[in-house]
């Protein structure tokens, strides 16, 4: 036992500030010679929380936001099955709990987090939205369940929209500009590659089917500000956001979509930090096998990409999934802290899924990984972290702690009245419908066809004087689309429209609020 401590001394102690996980954990025995933590500065180098149901997950993703915010760390969480409420009370002592802490060595002190709550349809928490212009033809695609050449076709209408000075709100803009551009802006699209109807018709039905399942809420102004996702209260605890998910658990390519369009604009909108001290924010990615579900090679390139890149822009994500096969194994790769819970071999599959499990740590001269990931009690995970200079620590079966705040939900009611009396209620609450793709669009066919009414009603005009009528008396769709963008709303959203990763549309920083 001399060596086990004093190899977890060297291992896990560091200087400066970091989060306790707990305490270490052989032979059935406490180890309190050491804590098991996670640097503080380590925590944007990502992680994994994995484990079977009932584990304890949750209750370390619970563990690990209270210390976060506490540390001053914003914290965005996903909650699916309405566990992580409880977030906003301070915990309640009870016998085990009291038991834990002792054994560990860590007080118990109650403390709840500042906690402001989001939801896709309002009813939960602040209304989430997103324009479809931001969201992008790759991200609108996967929640549409379009084929890579329908996928394909919804980008070069993106591309056109673009170009033009479309902005496109909400879906109708979209239904309308695919009506626009299979009739009477067909030939706009010849330097596109053209618009076969029958793809046009498979796309409008699918935004059909979204509409019909109440996504259209999800969709149009005002957007989201991500900036609201790094807030900081007086006395210096890092904001808890909390997505409720509980309404929308029947959709999961809607919901984890859209956070990962949120990852995708943060890395859009946030500068630069380096390897920052402490994390700007720690954005937890529940149940993320939803996430790569059916997810094409390219879509899932482009998750590898974010969570290389936005690291340097002081931001870390943690999957919390069941096992890490889950994960890709190029996204795994780069996530540093391992906190993984026990795992059960009833099946071949699950014997295999061991193994692979197993493979992922470092090797151990104190544990027989594969048996410890078995005989772990709830509550219990074997751990391996990177230490401040970067180096995967040892690994180590960890007693965690339990977290300071309350661990079952609040009621409905009280999550009800918390985020209609927070400061940010006013700002997402109401819609906004202001001039968009929609509108151009209707009224250039309306002229359109007002022209047509009248050179019926006159005399027939041979081919090129209908053509110079034409000229003369139709608005130029430039013309229109400078009028919009000279609109309350453009000026908004600012000049300069770029699209990035997920070909998430990125706005100049005119249209960020400053703090």
């Amino acid at each position: 036992m001399a060596d086990f401590a004093e190899t977890l001394a060297q291992g896990y102690t560091f200087a400066g500030p970091s989060l306790t996980l707990g305490a270490p954990l052989r032979d059935g025995e406490v180890a309190t010679s050491t804590l098991v933590r996670i640097p503080l500065g380590m925590m944007n180098r990502h992680g994994l929380i994995a484990g079977a149901t009932g584990t304890g997950k949750t209750k370390t993703l619970q563990l690990l936001t209270d210390q976060l915010s506490a540390a001053g760390v914003p914290v965005f969480c996903a909650d699916l099955k309405g566990d992580l409420s409880g977030l906003s009370r301070p915990g309640v002592d009870h016998p085990k709990i009291h038991a834990r802490s002792t054994a560990i060595g860590v007080p118990f002190v109650p403390t709840p987090c500042p906690v402001e709550f989001f939801s896709l349809t309002g009813v939960t928490g602040h209304q989430l939205r997103a324009t479809v212009s931001a969201f992008g033809p790759l991200l609108l695609s996967r929640v549409m369940g379009l084929n890579d050449t329908q996928q394909s076709v919804l980008a070069m209408v993106f591309k056109y929209c673009d170009d033009q000075g479309l902005l496109l709100l909400d879906l109708s803009d979209l239904r309308q500009v695919l009506v626009y551009l299979s009739d009477e802006g067909a030939g706009q699209l010849a330097e596109y590659g053209g618009l076969a109807k029958s793809t046009v018709g498979v796309i409008l039905r699918k935004v059909v089917e979204l509409e019909q399942q109440g996504a259209d809420q999800f969709f149009g102004e005002p957007e989201f500000d991500v900036d609201d996702l790094l807030r900081v209260m007086p006395d210096g605890r890092g904001v808890v956001s909390v997505l409720e998910l509980t309404d929308v658990q029947e959709r999961p390519a809607l919901f984890s979509t859209f956070m990962m369009w949120l990852l995708a604009s943060l890395w859009r909108e946030l500068p630069e930090v380096g390897d920052p001290d402490k994390p700007k924010l720690v954005f937890f990615f529940d149940e993320a096998h939803l996430l790569f579900d059916g997810a094409s090679d390219a879509f899932v390139g482009q998750i590898e990409q974010v969570i290389r890149l936005i690291r340097s822009k002081g931001v870390g994500v943690f999957f919390v999934t069941q096992t890490p096969k889950d994960v890709p194994a190029d996204v795994l790769g780069q996530l540093g802290s391992r906190v993984q819970h026990a795992l059960r071999a009833y099946t071949p599959d699950d014997e295999k899924a061991l193994k692979a499990t197993a493979n992922t740590f470092p090797k151990s001269e104190f544990y027989d990984v594969p048996k410890a990931l078995t005989s772990l009690g709830t509550g219990e995970a074997l751990v391996t972290v990177l230490s401040p200079k970067g180096r995967p620590t040892p690994v180590v079966a960890t007693l965690l702690v339990p977290p300071t705040s309350q661990m079952t939900p609040i009621p409905d009611a009280d999550l009800v009245a918390a985020f209609r009396s927070s400061p940010l209620f006013a700002t997402y609450a109401q819609p906004v419908d202001r001039e968009s793709a929609r509108e151009v669009l209707q009224r250039r066919m309306e002229e359109a066809m007002a022209r047509d009414d009248a050179e019926t009603s006159g005399s027939e005009p041979g081919p090129k004087a209908r053509s110079r009528q034409r000229r003369k008396a139709e608005p130029d769709l430039g013309d229109q689309v400078g009028k919009m963008l000279n609109s309350p709303m453009a000026k908004t959203l600012g000049r300069e429209l770029i699209r990035g990763l997920f070909g998430v549309l990125g706005l100049s920083t005119s249209r960020r609020r400053r703090r």
